[in-house]
Order: structure tokens, then C-alpha cells, then sequence
């Protein structure tokens, strides 16, 4: 696979609008093939590994206006393919988590494949990631490859630019912490095509839709952090992998990683 580094202006650019908005969506990051190969070897794992369970928040009910949903996962891809692992240290990846986080030096803490089956994909209502996993400087972030396209018919991810700058937001835990009163109209859908992937902060107020489409969605989730954070609970810990240096160094030397 392509393995070109993207130039420091455009990085620059990218970690400046990130900053502002909380978010960046980096297009093509992929290329369609590769974003195809992906997607055939997601379904491969969620076929042949056939656990059946659904992550569907109990929340997710009220965005569905009580409409039953389901939702396929697994956690820790790269534990089941080496072609996860070797997308989590590509260079197109990490040079634009490291310039988001304004460091050199980019940990993974987790990921999660997702994918929505078409007709009823489960959609998650409006919240933050912060209070699954609070950390002491809040230098956590996310990126979601897309694998396929994601109009708004599949439920594509949705934000509220600028959310991010109010800091951690009082979630309602009954479900799964979410914002039950958080306003609609204030979250953007950011329609992505396969290759894409979306950059946020862990205080970036997102959600998604149903997937109503006749196609499955689907993306992979990788969670990760400046290693110099450190994290203010024991909460989802559980993570295979986690604390493994994806860019740079760990200048702790692990101290006090779980």
C-alpha cells in the first residue's frame, strides 16, 4: 500500500482548522481500492467471527423515534488482521493525528469497527467522547475511516462545529452518556466518501443517523492520544493494545499507562 506522508503546510492548515472547528475531514486519505480492500476484510472479520452481539446504545432508540435498529463491531482489529495494524502506523494517518495534537508522538488507546446494516443501521444520539475516557490535558482524539461512502441516506457521522470549545458537557447516563437536550440544528451531517477520514476532539459534540440506505456503512474507529496525558479514570482500559506508540516516542516511559 502508498505509504506518502502529507506536506507540513497542508498539515498545518489541517491542525489550524481542527483547532477552530474540533473537527477535520481529510479526504482521500485512502485511495478507493484501498478503502474497497478495507471494507471487503471488515465484513470477512464480522462474517467469521459471527458473535452476534449489537452495540445499539439503549439511547439510540430516541434518534430511531423508537424505531428497532441493529449494529455489527468488533474491537480490536488489528489483533484479528495485520492489515489494521499496519493502517494504524500509515504515515498518511499519523503525521495528521501527530500535527492535530500538536505533538510528534501519537498512542493508541482503541478502536472499533462498526458497520450499519443497510435498511436499519443503528444511529447514535448527540455526546461527547470525553466521559467514556477522561484525561488530565484533554489531548484525545478520534479519526474514522470510511471504507464506503457515507451519505446522509446511511447515517453518516454528524458534529456541531465549534462545540468542542465549551469543554466537557453533563451527559445523561441512562443509555449510555449522551445529550438528550443537545440542539439538533447544531450538528452538521459531514457526508464522506470512501477514503475519507474524520479527525475530532474528544469534546466534539457528534452523532449519527439511521442508516435508511439499501447499503451497509462502514468504518473503523481508532481512538488515540498524546502519550504525555494521562488519563484521569481506569475507565475502558479493557482495549487490546493499548498504550502501543504509533508515532514518536513515549517520553513516560509508560509511567502510570494502563
Amino acid at each position: 500500500m502508498t505509504t506518502l506522508s502529507t506536506p507540513r503546510t497542508d498539515l498545518d492548515a489541517l491542525a489550524d482548522s481542527y483547532d477552530e472547528q474540533g473537527y477535520v475531514l481529510v479526504k482521500g486519505l485512502l485511495s478507493k481500492e484501498e478503502a474497497a480492500e478495507y471494507r471487503a476484510r471488515s465484513h470477512e472479520l464480522i462474517a467469521s467471527l459471527d458473535r452476534g452481539d449489537d452495540p445499539t446504545w439503549d439511547a439510540a432508540a430516541q434518534v430511531a423515534m423508537g424505531r428497532a435498529t441493529s449494529l455489527q463491531h468488533l474491537h480490536d482489529a488489528q489483533f484479528y488482521d495485520a492489515a489494521f495494524t499496519r493502517l494504524l502506523t500509515d504515515p498518511r494517518f499519523t503525521d495528521v493525528a501527530a500535527a492535530v495534537l500538536r505533538t510528534p508522538n501519537v498512542q493508541l488507546h482503541h478502536t472499533k469497527m462498526f458497520i450499519k446494516p443497510p435498511e436499519n443501521g443503528s444511529p447514535f444520539p448527540p455526546h461527547q467522547d470525553h466521559p467514556f475516557f477522561p484525561h488530565t490535558h484533554h489531548r484525545v482524539a478520534a479519526a474514522i475511516f470510511h471504507f464506503d461512502d457515507a451519505p446522509d441516506a446511511k447515517g453518516c457521522v454528524r458534529v456541531a462545529p465549534g462545540s468542542h470549545l465549551a469543554g466537557p458537557r453533563e451527559h445523561d447516563p441512562e443509555g449510555s452518556y449522551h445529550l438528550p437536550d443537545f440542539p439538533v440544528d447544531d450538528l452538521v451531517p459531514l457526508e464522506a466518501e470512501a477514503g475519507d477520514v474524520l479527525f475530532f476532539t474528544y469534546f466534539t459534540v457528534h452523532s449519527s443517523g439511521v442508516n435508511v440506505s439499501d447499503e451497509a456503512r462502514t468504518t473503523w474507529l481508532v481512538q488515540f492520544r498524546d502519550p504525555a496525558d494521562p488519563p484521569l479514570t481506569d475507565q475502558h482500559t479493557h482495549s487490546l493494545g493499548q498504550g502501543l506508540i504509533l508515532a514518536g516516542t513515549d517520553p513516560t516511559g509508560r509511567a502510570g499507562q494502563a
